[in-house]
């Protein structure tokens, strides 16, 4: 995978280009952003640049890592025990479910990556296990006599126990290694090994270039591109699954309503809150991954809103198939007395149930709270 194959971020492929053909290659880097900005294709971008600036052979050099295959190229994700790896599971074996599956969606995200190796009702951790793989591979010398270079997709899913493995290695690595940590959320990751990196930032991916990626790469008719392209907010990988009808949001939207609608009317009236524990028990049955998902659909689907209450319909991209659900009467319910509380709850649920908390209380108790902050006044 080359830079001319990553979506946008012109400016940050010629800071890695320039920085590496003038030999200044800092050796651990974080690489953060949104799902969908191209982190992870951006990396193995910059890790082929790396490898096959001092390669003999540029073209097969090149080959090997666009097959994800060169023997210096090392990567490190989430996994979890599944049907054939029943214990003590690493990244090494994984890798050709990997490398499937960045070769169908390089901008896939953490739910589908667990989904393609039947582990989406686990959650996938960077264990002390892998830490160990990591610490031998990287003992060894280079294959190919240039650098070796380890990518760490999802860092925030580390452990402490893995990453406190890792520290004295980011300190002092060996010579000519270089560790490329790519996250989404940097407060995730410990303060000890987010020091040791040199710290990237990529912003949300341009609406023209998504626009331009659906006509040109997926035969897209404009207008239909420009509409996919705003209600993806930056995320290349949430238009293309717009544009093949996913209905992964279909499914959060009902749930959605249903729990909202319900929420509304359960306030003084005892016999809703059955729906409430209804609605609590089937969330509670899918997988912590999907939970946590649509809990991050609901703080999206509560923004939109808050935005169209304050008139702010330019930046509205969120647009409910509901026929009987009007994002407009809605937003009203939503506004500056209760949407700090309400992302306080959904984020304190998603962090108890990253946790393993017991999910169908966690729900409940979000639900029981969201009954009161819908039928705040916003001058009250």
């Amino acid at each position: 995978m080359n830079f001319s194959k990553i979506l946008g971020h012109e400016h940050l492929k010629n800071h890695l280009m320039k920085s590496t053909d003038n030999g200044r290659i800092s050796h651990a880097q974080l690489f953060v952003g949104k799902e969908g900005s191209g982190t992870l294709p951006m990396a193995i971008a910059y890790a082929q640049y790396i490898l096959c600036s001092t390669s003999i052979d540029k073209d097969a050099c090149a080959t090997k890592c666009s097959k994800l295959m060169h023997p210096d190229l090392h990567f490190a994700f989430p996994v979890a025990t599944n049907d054939v790896v029943k214990s003590h599971p690493v990244s090494n074996l994984f890798l050709e479910d990997w490398r499937n599956f960045i070769q169908l969606n390089p901008y896939g995200n953490l739910f589908e990556w667990l989904q393609s190796i039947g582990i989406e009702n686990k959650q996938g951790q960077i264990g002390v296990d892998e830490a160990e793989e990591i610490v031998k591979s990287l003992r060894l010398k280079s294959y190919e006599g240039g650098y070796k270079i380890m990518i760490i997709w999802m860092a925030e899913k580390m452990n402490t126990s893995a990453a406190n493995k890792l520290l004295k290695l980011l300190e002092e690595p060996p010579e000519k290694t270089v560790f490329l940590l790519v996250a989404e959320d940097e407060e995730q990751i410990i303060t000890t090994i987010k020091s040791r990196c040199q710290v990237l930032h990529f912003p949300l991916i341009a609406e023209a270039d998504i626009v331009n990626y659906l006509v040109e790469k997926e035969g897209t008719d404009k207008p239909i591109a420009e509409q996919i392209a705003q209600q993806s907010d930056g995320n290349i990988n949430k238009a293309l699954h717009l544009l093949h009808n996913d209905n992964a949001d279909e499914q959060f939207e009902k749930w959605f309503i249903a729990w909202v609608r319900a929420a509304f009317q359960a306030k003084g009236n005892a016999s809703v809150i059955q729906l409430l524990i209804d609605w609590s028990d089937t969330i509670s049955k899918t997988g912590r991954e999907t939970q946590k998902r649509f809990l991050n659909y609901c703080l999206q689907f509560f923004r939109q809103a808050l935005l169209l209450n304050y008139d702010a319909a330019s930046l509205v991209f969120l647009q409910p198939k509901t026929p009987s659900f009007k994002l407009e009467n809605f937003a009203p319910f939503i506004h500056s007395k209760n949407i700090l509380e309400i992302n306080k709850e959904l984020n304190d649920a998603i962090y108890h149930i990253e946790r393993n908390g017991n999910a169908k209380i966690i729900l409940l108790d979000l639900s029981i709270k969201l009954t009161r902050l819908l039928h705040e006044k916003e001058g009250s």
